[in-house]
């Protein structure tokens, strides 16, 4: 595959109430995966796996872009780790169909959902499964210095989006609740997927990459409720942020990459966030609007059939936006109202990818 590595490299990655605390909840399935371009110049290939790790800690926590110095004992932390299972079949006259299944392993660590006492609520399992078609929009045999490739598809809720976990309301006494939006496996909805992916080959050593992904989500809210160890407070249930929301989600990526023999280095920058509306349907119900601007270098090595990959995005601007909830509490009190979110200093990609 003589482009092989630019090719991965291209695609390597995937991806409320007046107290509300806690991260942005873009999951793996806002990302891109190393396989997608892989078909590019297959020779024979027909099969083709990815396995991407994704992780992040967040523990910092921003209203707009302003960093709030939380201290430490009161910080929030949330862990999240998934492994995006993938699997992309070569179709023929540049067709090619992609499903993907991320499994996750989260938790969040508070005080403030536990009565004062720090603890931790947890998750664990399969996430939402995407299904996505792709179509080079040039003949790959005779466009090898640029292309752009369109895919179309949807999203499935597999995941459990009303996973429970126990909230300490004191030392003796607990309740049982579902875990925060942040650390839930699904959001409930059939997402509608847009994707884009291109590139433009400068010389043999350097080339431009660009990824863009939208996913719709047309539901509005999956009825879970955002009580954790109290009851919901009132002007929450007025503002319409008792229920948790089923955001839209976005990310872009657009760097260049450097190619020598096997080994491919990138640095570009990656933009992903959930819009306060969304584009299709409804914006109720509790979600964490906002976005996240990161550097992303990396770097890629093949080896015959299998590519190991490595990316680590370092954040350069976070923002939370005043959601349509916040909105709704700021007519209702004549107080403007944005609810704070947390975001990581950095995220680590790693995975393989294996032809067959």
């Amino acid at each position: 595959m003589k482009y092989g590595i630019l090719l991965i490299a291209m695609l390597s990655l995937n991806v409320a109430a007046a107290n509300a605390q806690g991260c942005m909840a873009v999951r793996q399935i806002a990302g891109f995966g190393p396989y997608g371009l892989m078909n590019y110049n297959p020779k024979g290939n027909s099969w083709i796996l990815n396995l991407n790790n994704r992780y992040f800690n967040s523990s910092r926590t921003f209203v707009g872009t302003e960093d709030q110095h939380t201290p430490k004992e009161n910080q929030v932390i949330n862990k999240t780790y998934t492994l995006d299972i993938s699997l992309l079949r070569l179709l023929g006259n540049d067709w090619s169909i992609a499903i993907s299944l991320p499994i996750s392993a989260n938790s969040r660590s508070t005080k403030f959902e536990h009565g004062g006492a720090r603890h931790s609520t947890h998750s664990y399992g399969i996430g939402d499964t995407r299904l996505v078609a792709y179509k080079w929009l040039l003949n790959s045999a005779t466009h090898q210095k640029g292309n752009i490739q369109l895919g179309l598809g949807l999203k499935f809720p597999t995941g459990d989006y009303r996973y429970m976990d126990y909230y300490y309301v004191n030392d003796t006494t607990r309740v049982m609740n579902p875990v925060d939006q942040s650390i839930q496996l699904g959001d409930g909805g059939t997402g509608i997927i847009f994707e884009m992916n291109t590139f433009h080959r400068l010389s043999k050593s350097f080339n431009l990459y660009g990824n863009f992904f939208y996913m719709s989500n047309p539901r509005e809210q999956n009825g879970v409720s955002t009580a954790k160890n109290a009851p919901v407070p009132p002007l929450a249930v007025e503002a319409g942020s008792d229920v948790m929301s089923v955001p839209d989600q976005y990310t872009a990526r657009a760097g260049i990459s450097y190619l020598h023999r096997k080994l491919a280095a990138e640095l570009g920058i990656r933009a992903e966030g959930v819009p306060v509306y969304d584009l299709i349907g409804g914006s109720g119900g509790l979600r964490r609007a906002g976005y996240n601007i990161s550097l992303e270098p990396g770097i890629t090595y093949r080896l015959n059939r299998m590519v190991l990959y490595t990316y680590v995005p370092v954040s350069l601007k976070r923002s939370i936006s005043q959601s349509y909830t916040d909105k709704n509490i700021s007519n209702i009190t004549g107080t403007y109202t944005i609810s704070p979110g947390g975001f990581p200093d950095f995220l680590i990609f790693a995975g393989a990818t294996f032809s067959f």
